[in-house]
């Protein structure tokens, strides 16, 4: 088992407990053990990010460029051994982690340009002999709260932009994968990072949660997960002068036309649906297909499910590898089941895997489910799971309404040859991210990302749009006449 010191202060340290991490493919025995830290030591961790901020916030641009450019190579260089991390405590296949690592890596590279660039605009002024200006300028502390589907590259989503524009973050890794964000400080550590600008707290929520949120240095808080956490959180900020950011659920919707490219479209399907197991915030779980094309659609998805080979991420051969966790396996299970009790078919999968090799794993093998009706529960609420739902629908416009009938709006797709469906649908879409022609998943660093309604706040992840919710705006008035 591997021990892993936390980051508080420039310094790395242990503490009185630890909280053991395990591997998702075989739960026997833990693989990792972090320090599960006490009340005491959230305190000292915005202490820290205190004297750090007053730091940081007055290091040149270019500096922290050098030290973004620094933790990019880092990165790269450590790539195999985070790479085995992120395996290891997620899941993931190999081929998915090292993405994961290759693409944090270019979230510190692209922020390390945006870093060397003024953000601000120079105004006339009615005043004689008077310049104004505005610019941004760091909120101060952000208490950054990150997820265990993406455990490297969503720490790395919120820190690069949070560190780019001068704040300290307070970052809570998931208590199921913490070791991935602590290689990413590692990394950022030894970039040089000066002490304090980042601290990574680690341990159980039921701790540490209070004296997280409830410290009154916090400035902002950007969050990604589920639902009911989010809106907890944006309650018990709501009477504080806090900006919230979250990235919460969906239910996202490809729609595939009869002139479509069918077979491009079962395969931008089974990355989106079963990579990760279904562990993504815009993984697609709901398909809709033009009527006279279902019956061969569904005949081409079934058979590239078969060929796919559930098993675990270490090795090269598996496709899709185990949920997170025992608790994620069980709750996709009875997600499952009770869609089949309300009347859906199981067409392929929908269950655990019963062989011994997948025994003491977290296993769903990839399902689609068929018959399903908009009243179900699996057709409106978010699985997070490798369960893909089909319906038929008799053209563009009943998909478009179908795709928006959800209190979801993050992302869709649609597959079709027509120029006009296309367009319509890009305008009609009532998500934040719309594709045609390729997955819902896969947004890149440089574009913007966040859902509408349902899944997340006004504030967009990503590209020059996330600099909106780590900045704050200030004007300023020069009279040069006196």
């Amino acid at each position: 088992m591997h021990t892993m010191e936390t980051l508080l202060g420039g310094q790395w340290v242990t503490a009185a407990e630890w909280l053991h991490v395990h591997d998702p493919s075989d739960t026997r025995s833990p693989v990792a053990r972090v320090p599960a830290l006490s009340a005491g030591e959230v305190a000292r961790a915005y202490d820290e990010a205190e004297k750090g901020f007053a730091v940081w916030r007055r290091t040149s641009p270019f500096e922290r460029a050098r030290v973004f450019h620094g933790t990019a190579r880092l990165l790269r260089e450590r790539a195999a051994t985070i790479a085995a991390a992120v395996v290891a405590e997620n899941g993931k296949t190999r081929a998915e982690a090292s993405g994961e690592v290759a693409k944090s890596a270019d979230f510190f590279e692209y922020y390390a340009g945006l870093a060397r660039d003024g953000h601000g605009t120079l105004l006339h002024d009615a005043r004689p002999d008077t310049r104004t200006s505005f610019h941004h300028e760091p909120v101060g502390i952000v208490l950054a709260i990150t997820p265990w589907n993406d455990p490297l590259l969503t720490p790395a989503r919120k820190l690069a932009p949070a560190l780019a524009t001068g704040n300290a973050v307070v970052l809570k890794p998931a208590s199921e994968t913490p070791t991935s964000a602590l290689h990413l400080a590692r990394a950022l550590h030894d970039a040089g990072l000066p002490a304090g600008v980042l601290g990574v707290v680690t341990g159980r929520g039921s701790r540490i949660s209070a004296p997280l949120l409830d410290d009154p240095r916090v400035a902002a808080v950007t969050f990604t997960g589920s639902n009911s956490v989010g809106e907890g959180l944006r309650r018990s900020l709501a009477d504080r002068n806090v900006r919230f950011q979250g990235e919460l659920g969906g239910k996202n919707a490809t729609v595939v036309l009869a002139d479509a490219d069918l077979g491009a479209a079962v395969k931008a399907l089974m990355a989106a649906g079963f990579g990760q197991a279904g562990q993504r915030c815009t993984a697609t779980s709901r398909v809709l297909v033009e009527r006279s094309v279902y019956e061969e659609f569904t005949g081409l998805l079934l058979a590239a499910v078969a060929a796919v080979r559930l098993g675990p991420g270490a090795s090269d051969s598996t496709g899709v590898g185990p949920l997170v966790s025992t608790g994620q396996r069980d709750s996709v299970l009875r997600d499952i089941e009770r869609a089949v009790k309300e009347g859906a078919t199981v067409l392929t999968g929908g269950t655990a895997p019963q062989e011994a090799e997948y025994a003491h794993g977290c296993y769903v093998s990839p399902t689609v489910l068929g018959d399903v009706t908009p009243e179900m529960a699996v057709w409106r609420e978010e699985v997070f799971g490798p369960v893909v739902v089909l319906r038929s629908v008799d053209g563009l416009d009943e998909a478009v309404a179908e795709v928006n009938d959800s209190d979801f709006g993050l992302a869709a797709a649609l597959f079709t040859r027509d120029l006009r469906a296309a367009h319509r649908f890009a305008d009609e879409a009532d998500c934040g991210q719309v594709a045609v022609n390729t997955a819902t998943t896969g947004w890149d660093v440089h574009h913007p990302f966040g859902g509408f309604r349902d899944s997340g706040s006004a504030f967009k992840e990503q590209g020059t749009e996330a600099l909106r919710f780590y900045t704050r705006v200030k004007t300023v008035a020069f009279n040069f006449g006196l």
